[in-house]
C-alpha cells in the first residue's frame, strides 16, 4: 500500500473507532485543493502543523489533521481486521479505483471503498439497477428482466442489495450466470463471498447499516453503471426517489425507468428520465436516453 492510500485512509476513515473524526467529503475536497501549495523540502517528512497553517488552516484544524494523520498504529489494526474479514481497501489512490467515480463525481467521490469478492469486475461494462423494497408485481418482473439482461448481454449488474427491486435484479442476474457489483449499506464483513459477486461498501467495512449509509451509497450505484434502470419508485420519498432525482440534476447516468404509469414515474420522466417497457431490455446497449450530455 502506497503512502498516499494510507493518507486517504487516516483522512477519510473512522477505522473502526465510532469516536473517531475523520475529515468531511467537503473538508477532505478542500485539503486535497490546499496540498498543492504544501512547500516540502523533503518527500518523507510528515506534514506538521506549521505546513497547514501556511497554507490557510487555523490551529485547532490543522492540530486535527496532524492527529489524523499521526494514527498509524490504529490504521495498522484496522487493517488487520480487514485482512481476516477477506476486505480491502480501494482508495481513490488504488490503481483499481472505478474511473468512472472519479469522472463523475470528482473530488465528491468517496475517498475508500471497501471491497470483498471478484475485483475483476470493477473493469468491466456494468449497468445499474434501484428501485423499491415493496415490489408491484410488474415492476419485479421488469426488475428480474434487466438482471437477466445483464447476464444474457454480458453486462455486470450493479445493485444496493436491498430487499425488493435489489434483490430481485440480482438473484435474476446471478441465476442467468451474469456478475453482480452490490454496493451494501451494512456490514461488509458479514457478507459471505460468492462466485461473480463483488460486495462494496463506502468508507468502512465492519459499519452497521444505517439510513444515512444507504442514501450515500445510492450516488455509488448509479455512477458505476452506464445506464441505470429503476424498477419502481415513489414520489418525492424513499432512496429511489433520492438517487434518481440527484443523478437526472447531476447527470451522473442515462436513467430508464419502467413506465407503469405511476405518479413518480412520469415526474421522473419530466425530469429526463426516459420511459421504457420490458421488451426494450432485450438490446441495453441500443437504448438512448433524451439527454446526451453524461460523462
Amino acid at each position: 500500500m502506497t503512502g498516499a492510500e494510507y493518507g486517504f485512509l487516516l483522512l477519510t476513515s473512522k477505522l473502526g473507532n465510532p469516536d473517531r473524526k475523520p475529515l468531511t467529503v467537503a473538508q477532505f475536497r478542500e485539503l486535497f485543493a490546499r496540498s498543492e501549495q504544501l512547500e516540502r523540502k523533503e518527500e518523507t517528512r510528515n506534514v506538521t502543523e506549521a505546513d497547514l497553517i501556511a497554507i490557510g488552516y487555523g490551529h485547532q484544524m490543522a492540530a486535527h489533521i496532524v492527529e489524523l494523520l499521526g494514527e498509524g498504529m490504529l490504521l495498522q489494526r484496522y487493517l488487520q481486521r480487514a485482512k481476516r474479514a477477506d476486505c480491502v481497501p480501494i482508495t481513490r489512490a488504488t490503481e483499481c479505483y472505478p474511473v468512472v467515480l472519479r469522472n463523475r463525481l470528482g473530488l465528491d467521490s468517496p475517498g475508500v471503498l471497501w471491497a470483498k469478492g471478484d475485483l475483476d469486475l470493477l473493469g468491466e461494462p456494468a449497468i445499474a439497477l434501484v428501485g423499491s423494497r415493496a415490489l408491484r408485481s410488474a415492476n419485479r418482473e421488469f426488475a428480474k428482466e434487466v438482471g437477466r439482461q445483464a447476464a444474457k448481454q454480458g453486462w455486470t449488474l450493479v445493485s444496493g442489495n436491498a430487499r425488493g427491486a435489489d434483490k430481485a435484479a440480482q438473484d435474476a442476474c446471478l441465476e442467468a450466470g451474469g456478475k453482480v457489483i452490490s454496493v451494501v449499506a451494512d456490514a461488509l464483513e458479514e457478507h459471505s463471498a460468492k462466485e461473480n459477486v463483488l460486495y462494496l461498501s463506502e468508507d468502512v467495512f465492519d459499519g452497521e447499516f444505517s439510513a444515512q449509509r444507504a442514501l450515500s451509497r445510492n450516488r455509488v450505484i448509479h455512477c458505476l453503471g452506464i445506464k441505470t434502470f429503476v424498477a419502481q419508485c415513489g414520489l418525492e420519498k424513499g432512496g429511489t426517489w433520492d438517487g434518481t432525482a440527484k443523478n437526472l440534476q447531476k447527470n451522473w447516468s442515462p436513467v430508464f425507468c419502467f413506465d407503469d404509469g405511476s405518479s413518480a414515474t412520469i415526474e421522473l420522466h419530466h425530469l429526463g428520465a426516459k420511459l421504457i417497457d420490458i421488451s426494450q431490455l432485450a438490446n441495453i446497449a441500443q437504448l438512448q436516453s433524451d439527454t446526451q450530455s453524461f460523462l
